[in-house]
């Protein structure tokens, strides 16, 4: 058997459950059966989000191998008939097809691997050679429903490649999978990414800690202020990183199943921008907390604000002066590679795989 997988996290996942897969399907499949397993890193998906048309590119790419079953990893949303897919299975061909995104955002790995084992061994069985058709029953429900986004078996055309679809519904389902695609993206690699911005802001933050002025604007900020302040510096640099990034997701489709894609590429942006946003920004306090420590002198902090230099002096003057830097690096952020900001989303992702397929692998996977 193959696992298929997205290059990125999907194929990270797939190494990594790759080593334990053999010695536990054989231990819940008995009978002395044995079991392969090859990790194929390739970019399946490649120009289409369309569930038919990447189960038969699978298809095709399992006929060009000497494989049993394929398990197609992808960290993209799949949708059909409005509804998020969870899996698609063919048991007449040995093709399934995971969004990992609809797994969630806890627990991933654990929970990829159980669905690949239930996956392969639904697939592998009895049910799957009958000769009464492809079966109708639910051997996948239980990897992959939970009590906060319960699983449903969902519509399949009698065109399609799958015969068994399950799905997740409803604002706990969306909840999910948006939850999943922020996990999927990885947020905090984006501080890795921001190396020109963290120095703007990193000596924007060195030379404020040690301005007069600073100490006195931090002493008079009350609480409420110094929150505003933070959330309108974490603002700004969220929003300078979509707009100076070109990450805002437009559809070109006026299909209502385009425009709620749309939205959920928006938000999961926003989110993911947002809470690496959020990490370099408490980085930046303790960076300044810590230098304020080695730096700042008790008695001349005293002389110039006429306050004794505490901890709460201490908080007070990183966190405003966190906030201040935070600006300085979303200005800085002008200077960055766009490319480094653009692999936060799924959109950009989108184009770096159609990019690597076509100067790779030609027209291998297109249909």
């Amino acid at each position: 058997m193959a696992l298929l997988a997205d290059p990125d996290a999907p194929t990270d996942i797939a190494q990594r459950i790759a080593r334990m897969l053999p010695d536990r399907l054989a231990e819940k499949a008995g009978q002395g059966r044995r079991f392969d397993v090859k990790v194929v890193s390739e970019p399946f998906t490649s120009g289409t989000e369309d569930p038919p048309t990447l189960m038969r590119r699978i298809m095709d790419r399992r006929s060009g191998e000497n494989w049993d079953i394929v398990v197609a990893l992808t960290d993209l949303p799949l949708h059909s008939h409005g509804r998020k897919i969870v899996v698609d299975l063919s048991h007449e061909h040995g093709l399934a097809l995971l969004s990992l995104p609809s797994l969630g955002g806890l627990r991933l790995q654990t929970r990829t691997r159980q669905a690949v084992e239930e996956a392969v061994l639904g697939l592998a069985g009895p049910r799957a050679t009958g000769a009464e058709g492809p079966p109708r029953s639910q051997p996948l429900l239980g990897p992959f429903a939970g009590r906060l986004a319960p699983v449903h078996q969902g519509q399949v055309g009698d065109e399609e490649t799958a015969d068994l679809r399950y799905v997740v519904r409803g604002p706990r389902g969306y909840l999910r999978v948006l939850v999943g695609m922020v996990r999927a993206n990885r947020p905090w690699r984006l501080v890795s990414g921001l190396s020109k911005a963290l120095a703007a802001a990193l000596a924007t933050g060195a030379v404020a800690t040690l301005d007069s002025t600073t100490w006195s604007l931090s002493g008079a900020l009350s609480a409420p202020r110094l929150v505003i302040a933070m959330v309108g510096s974490v603002g700004l640099m969220v929003g300078w990183l979509i707009v100076d990034g070109e990450l805002w997701h437009r559809s070109t489709e006026g299909s209502p199943e385009a425009r709620q894609r749309a939205r959920l590429y928006n938000t999961s942006t926003v989110l993911t921008v947002g809470i690496g946003a959020l990490v370099c920004y408490v980085g930046l306090m303790v960076i300044n907390l810590a230098w304020a420590l080695f730096i700042l002198n008790d008695r001349v902090f005293a002389s110039m604000t006429g306050t004794p230099l505490h901890a709460t002096e201490y908080l007070t003057l990183s966190w405003f002066v966190a906030s201040v830097a935070t600006v300085a690096g979303a200005l800085g952020s002008g200077l960055e590679s766009d490319e480094a900001i653009r692999a936060a989303t799924y959109s950009t992702r989108e184009k770096e795989r159609r990019h690597m397929l076509q100067g790779d692998h030609g027209d291998q996977l297109v249909t």
